[in-house]
This record gives structure tokens, sequence and C-alpha cells, in this order.
């Protein structure tokens, strides 16, 4: 049985992804396992390798 943080993010994917509230880039933070928006001031998170870009499942920083 795998972890919920399992799975590796593939970094190129920032080249694409941006924050869907200010569609501004996003910094990976491969410890906490999130994509941070520094505009919105809010955190994005990685589950099993996929980013969960929904706004209702980000955390406030």
């Amino acid at each position: 049985m795998r972890d919920q943080n399992a799975g590796t993010f593939d970094t190129e994917l920032l080249d694409i992804l941006v924050c869907p509230m200010t569609r501004t880039p996003l910094v990976y933070d491969a410890e906490a396992q999130e994509l941070i928006s520094e505009a919105a001031g809010v955190a994005y998170p990685i589950k099993s390798g996929v980013p969960v870009m929904l706004i209702e499942e980000a955390r406030t920083l």
C-alpha cells in the first residue's frame, strides 16, 4: 500500500502550471509536498505525485 505522498512530482510541470487564482508561477516545496503561490498566499497539495490545483484544496500560508 502506498503512502498518500508517495510518488514523484515532475518538476518540469512548473514550466506550464500556474496558480488558478492569480495565473502566476508556482514554487515547489519538496519537503511539504506543495506548490506555493506567493502571489495568492496559498499552497496547493501534491498527492501521490499529482498536484491538486483546486482553489478549495489550497492551504492559506
